[in-house]
């Protein structure tokens, strides 16, 4: 089949590799429709991780179910599936309390990381292909509606979608608050429209990039250029000096110093603590330090982020971390999908086929041609 491989820092192809095949009882084969390029696929598309040449990208999957191991019950051939970014086994302890993102199972030292395509860990290659492995299947695949309508929204369920929900939900989102969200790419996005859809008064997002900034104001949020001076001061004069209720940083890593030299991963968390009002709270549903972070100082090349806590302790503000919980919110969220509730497909700026995922990386990676979020299309010629 074909698939989107990693070659070098900057530098994917598309090449055949060996088709998947049902390895346990549990697995099912997915044909692949759609499937996204994410912030994350960057990091290792820069050369940020130990991937070695031939890695199969990609982990936000939506396609048909082709094969059924025979342990599988709730899944059948020809059902239409989204399948969430992080594995899970949904019998240890994390996945029955719903923590589905740090399933010990597949992790058993505790550290999420692994996902489809994962360099660090995982059972499974990307979904950036034709053909996908998924195990655990009556876990790991969510059903959706027949035929090919809301493609584009119901493929965010895989994470984009999920991970700014699970933002507002570290944070404490509830009606009537004020939200900072800073950074608009998908993600971040994703937070500032899933606050609104909580019921936000006011919604906040901070970018420097017009493109952006321009999405965040189409959903009815506050664009915020952080080139135009400290988003912090700037939130605060738009509040009366009071701040928010709430932040989400969903900015992520890396942070090029002001400089403009090295990066300075911290610069977030020290803002959103400016930000947000005494007794407020913050959530980080995404990475601050990455793997092998270039950073200005050597506590930020060691993955050490320099924060605040004295402001943070005295403001009394709580603190939400970690990757979402997918299978906690999809089912909810695909509902609002299908009743017309919601269209998270609005940061989707590029659909390409497949074989143009050299040239849609490259986009991505530069933020240009208006590009947000990029959806490949196996099937498309």
């Amino acid at each position: 089949m074909r698939a989107v491989v990693y070659q070098e820092p900057f530098q994917v192809a598309v090449q055949e590799v060996p088709d998947p095949h049902i390895e346990q009882p549990n697995d099912v084969i997915v044909r692949i429709t759609s499937t996204c390029i994410c912030g994350t696929d960057l990091y290792v598309y820069g050369g940020r991780t130990a991937a070695q040449p031939g890695t199969v990208f990609g982990h936000e999957d939506l396609g048909i179910v082709e094969e059924v191991g025979a342990g599988v019950v709730t899944v059948e051939q020809g059902d239409r599936v989204v399948v969430p970014f992080a594995v899970a086994c949904g019998f240890c302890r994390n996945c029955r309390a719903g923590s589905t993102g740090a399933c010990l199972t597949l992790h058993p030292s505790g550290r999420a990381r692994g996902a489809y395509g994962s360099v660090t860990a995982g059972p499974c290659a990307g979904g950036q292909a034709e053909y996908l492995r998924v195990p655990y299947a009556d876990v790991n695949c969510l059903p959706l509606p027949p035929g090919t309508q809301h493609e584009s929204d119901y493929v965010l369920l895989a994470d984009v979608f999920p991970s700014g929900y699970h933002g507002c939900e570290l944070a404490g989102v509830s009606p009537g608050e004020t939200v900072a969200v800073f950074g608009a790419g998908p993600v971040g996005l994703m937070a500032a429209y899933c606050a609104l859809l909580c019921g936000a008064s006011r919604v906040f997002v901070v970018d420097r990039v017009p493109e952006r900034l321009a999405k965040a104001r189409d959903i009815g949020a506050v664009a915020v250029d952080s080139s135009a001076g400290d988003p912090a001061q700037q939130i605060k004069e738009l509040t009366g000096g009071e701040g928010t209720d709430k932040g989400v940083d969903a900015v992520g890593f890396p942070i090029t110093a002001r400089t403009g030299e090295g990066e300075e991963p911290a610069t977030v968390l020290h803002q959103l603590v400016q930000t947000v009002r005494p007794t407020g709270g913050l959530g980080v549903p995404g990475p601050c330090v990455h793997w092998e972070p270039v950073g200005v100082v050597a506590d930020a090349e060691a993955g050490t982020l320099l924060v605040a806590i004295d402001t943070l302790f005295e403001k009394g503000l709580r603190v939400g971390t970690g990757r979402a919980d997918v299978k906690r919110y999809d089912r909810q969220l695909r509902d609002l999908i299908t009743e017309g509730r919601a269209t998270p497909s609005f940061v989707v700026s590029h659909e390409l086929p497949l074989d143009e995922a050299p040239l849609a990386y490259r986009k991505a990676d530069q933020c240009v041609d208006g590009c947000t979020k990029v959806v490949l299309k196996p099937d498309a010629g």
